[in-house]
């Protein structure tokens, strides 16, 4: 069993150590300060004798390095350095979602966590329901409120039969060991987490949420930077806004009203132009081809429907279409109530013209 140096001290991030198996590229060392990930947080990287360590990851209760075109040797003592600045960053981020996670059950005790994801390249974590801008503001409020306040942030083991176990977060189903590793952030937070933090909530130096998006199912990823970087992130979104609101003739105070009254508005305008072009489509005259009754225009739209709807009308009476929609993109719309035409053919033989793809069935694509 591998000797979890990171267990005992999440800032030691140089050491010595000896070589105990070799697979290949993958090198196993008597005890290591190279985290393997966990938790949602991705595995450290670093250098082993000078040479790149990749990845890091579990194999039983052992821990391999991958160490790409090593030369070592069973035996082998080296010196070895984990990437600090990125092991730092993944410290303050596991801690800040911590943080985080607990100031969105203050706004919605009926969150609970699906997914975490703690890597230099984005930070954030998948909830099992929508919750609306408001609430995350407030809750990233209470989570730099808790940052600046300084709270110790303090590692315990418990056994999994204690009847304090009820009273902190954790999935049990989860976790298979009879000992589990608290983490407990002043009288804010305590949780079930096996992986590394930071001693101090001062130390993160900032949250904020840049952005939230639907993960699927009904879940989201609310997404978050931590530091200067978080810092950095805000002022350019306030900057972005502040051009937002120039653009628009309107003030920061009422510019959330002003975007709310701007799509209203542009909801009316597309029904609008739906109802227009249903209409229009309704009195559309027949061309007359070889005695058959064939249906076409050229229509500056991006919603298809109406041109779909209309399409299948004359499907059923036994007619042809052929509706070309220009918007962001050009669609081709082919129907034929006449079976010895087959759409389908014909709009992928049209389209290939045009470096196009085209599909559907024989009587409608």
């Amino acid at each position: 069993m591998t000797d979890e140096i990171f267990r005992n001290d999440g800032y030691v991030f140089e050491f010595e150590g000896e070589v105990m198996s070799v697979d290949g590229d993958w090198v196993e060392l008597g005890g290591t300060a190279f985290y393997p990930g966990g938790g949602g947080q991705v595995c450290d990287t670093g250098t082993m004798g000078g040479f790149p360590v990749t990845e890091v990851t579990y194999r039983g209760d052992n821990i391999f390095h991958k160490v790409p075109g090593h030369p070592f040797v069973v035996g082998d003592r080296m010196w070895c350095s984990v990437d600090w600045d990125k092991r730092y960053d993944l410290m303050m981020g596991h801690t800040a979602e911590h943080i985080l996670f607990n100031a969105l059950h203050r706004q919605d005790p009926d969150i609970n966590i699906v997914k975490i994801y703690i890597g230099t390249d984005s930070k954030y974590v998948v909830v099992d329901r929508d919750m609306d801008l408001d609430k995350i503001g407030e809750a990233v409020k209470f989570a730099n409120t808790v940052i600046d306040d300084n709270h110790p942030v303090i590692k315990s083991v418990m056994s999994r039969d204690d009847p304090e176990i009820e009273n902190i977060r954790i999935k049990l189903d989860r976790i298979e060991e009879d000992e589990i590793t608290v983490v407990e952030i002043g009288d804010v937070d305590i949780a079930a987490c096996s992986g590394i933090h930071v001693m101090e909530t001062s130390e993160i130096g900032a949250i904020f949420v840049d952005r939230k998006v639907s993960a699927g199912k009904g879940q989201f990823a609310i997404h978050f930077r931590i530091g200067e970087d978080a810092r950095k992130a805000s002022m350019d979104l306030a900057n972005t806004c502040l051009r937002i609101i120039e653009d628009l003739g309107s003030k920061p105070e009422d510019i959330v009203k002003t975007v709310a009254n701007m799509k209203a508005e542009l909801e009316m305008c597309r029904k609008q132009l739906k109802d227009t072009l249903t209409a229009s489509l309704k009195n559309l005259a027949p061309m007359d081809i070889n005695g058959k009754k064939v249906f076409a225009a050229v229509l500056n739209t991006n919603d298809k429907t109406p041109a779909v709807d209309a399409a299948e009308v004359h499907r059923k009476d036994g007619d042809i279409t052929a509706f070309v929609c220009k918007g962001q993109n050009i669609s081709v719309i082919l129907s034929s109530g006449d079976e010895s035409i087959d759409c389908k053919t014909v709009i992928s033989e049209v389209l290939a013209q045009f470096g196009g793809r085209g599909g559907g069935k024989k009587d409608f694509a």
